[in-house]
């Protein structure tokens, strides 16, 4: 396999990299007073003081993939249910 590269198949890698200098910046702007911080970046949490139904309720939002599920399996140090799930969020997403 020859000739393979991402800029020959249309990846513009400094591109991206310029473009990931940008994001936290973009990001800041979408923070409001119901937005809550959580390290390392496994969902998005936002706190949802004007429902009164609950008491402190928060709304959160998550991602995942490989990395995620890895990273997980290896703090639990526990790795024989990572490919179950990959294949489940991949048909269930």
């Amino acid at each position: 396999m020859t000739g393979l590269s991402y800029q020959s198949a249309g990846v513009d890698l400094e591109l991206y990299e310029q473009s990931m200098q940008k994001l936290p910046e973009l990001m800041k702007r979408t923070h409001t007073p119901g937005v809550m911080e959580l390290s390392g970046g496994f969902a998005g949490l936002f706190r949802l003081a004007a429902e009164r139904q609950w008491t402190d309720p928060v709304l959160v939002s998550g991602t995942d993939g490989v990395g995620t599920k890895l990273l997980v399996g290896t703090m639990l140090d526990r790795f024989d249910t990572i490919g179950i799930d990959l294949v489940a969020m991949c048909v269930n997403d």
